[in-house]
């Protein structure tokens, strides 16, 4: 195998990603989308834990009260984040429907230290963003209001202390494991999938182009092609997680080990692209080679993601610092893997090789 001829197929192959439209688009989105990363990180949060924005939001929210006049209208006229209008309940939910309003309030004529429960109806809108951040903040008026009745009611009632101990976190902790446990391990892999089925495409458009007889025979082999295709998907790994890697911490999130992130990620995506190129090597039909490709990606990172000391695990673990000597085992066994993978790919295009020249 020589490195000349792998160059000249890498070469190649570059050339034709940059003339393939839909491939640099595709490049182009993520990096536009990690350029604003800031912003993806809030909108992912907000469905992670939609409670997280309420922090962020200082606008004053339009709630109508309907009902019997109590505390409860107190606390939210003299509530910062909302403005209270008293009207009746019909009215109260036209507008609600009409997006004039944010919530509506119903209190029924209920009083304090009545023998039955006070039921408070709360009337907003599904699937709406801003609901979620006015159901924060209500929250916490709806408790003091609760415990207000607690207190007028304390002889009617029955408490057994229970202590739970809870441990400290600081503050942000959802933000801090959304960011660092699912937002990081998926951006920087995310190349290695993308690579791993193009270089599907790669292979069996060769067979569906009828080129492979052509490029056989001029001196490169049917082995040096193979590996030549699978370098140049390789060589877009690290390149897009670094890309992906550089945006975030531009915007401001710290990352731990990022060398060691990128090492990591480019030895794992190998082993991807790898059984990408069997899979494309053996049904030779893209559509074919795609849907089981895909099967089969799902049950790997299902199996990997089964293991304590998994490559996302580690990468999270890396990123804020806290990896230790289970971070080289599993860069050796990935290592392994990789060899063991590369010996398969050798023999199985060795062997299509000499059947195409036989043939």
């Amino acid at each position: 195998m020589k490195s000349k001829h792998l160059s000249i197929i890498a070469k190649k192959e570059f050339r034709g990603l940059i003339n393939e439209r839909t491939i640099l688009l595709a490049v182009l989105l993520q990096l536009f989308i990690a350029m604003f990363s800031s912003f993806l990180m809030v909108g992912l949060t907000s469905m992670y834990d939609p409670s997280s924005l309420s922090k962020y939001s200082s606008s004053r929210y339009s709630v109508a009260y309907a009902g019997n006049e109590s505390q409860l209208l107190t606390s939210l006229q003299t509530s910062p984040d909302f403005r209270v209008f008293p009207m009746d309940l019909s009215t109260a939910v036209a507008a609600l429907k009409e997006r004039k309003l944010a919530a509506v309030v119903y209190v029924p004529d209920t009083q304090p230290d009545a023998q039955e429960p006070v039921k408070i109806t709360l009337y907003t809108l599904q699937n709406d963003l801003q609901t979620a951040i006015v159901e924060v903040k209500l929250r916490d008026i709806f408790l003091k209001y609760e415990q207000g009745l607690r207190e007028i009611r304390a002889d009617r009632l029955k408490q057994e202390f229970v202590h739970i101990q809870i441990p400290k976190t600081g503050g942000g902790a959802d933000f801090y494991e959304f960011v660092y446990g699912l937002l990081i391990p998926l951006l920087v892999f995310m190349p290695a999938i993308i690579a791993s089925a193009l270089v599907i495409d790669l292979i069996t458009e060769e067979y569906q182009h009828e080129t492979l007889e052509t490029l056989i025979s001029t001196p490169v082999t049917f082995g040096e092609m193979i590996w030549g295709k699978v370098i140049a998907c390789e060589v877009l790994v690290p390149i897009q997680a670094g890309a992906w890697l550089v945006l975030l911490m531009i915007n401001g999130i710290v990352i731990l080990n990022s060398g060691f992130i990128l090492l990591e990620v480019t030895v794992t995506s190998l082993i991807l692209i790898l059984l990408g190129t069997l899979t494309a090597l053996h049904y030779r039909e893209r559509t074919a080679a795609q849907f089981i490709f895909s099967t089969a990606l799902v049950v790997v990172i299902l199996f990997a993601l089964a293991l304590p000391s998994n490559p996302l695990n580690l990468l999270t673990r890396l990123a804020v610092g806290t990896a230790g000597g289970e971070q080289w085992l599993v860069l050796g066994i990935t290592l392994v893997i990789v060899i063991v993978l590369s010996v398969i790919t050798q023999w199985y295009a060795e062997k299509i090789g000499k059947t195409h020249q036989t043939g």
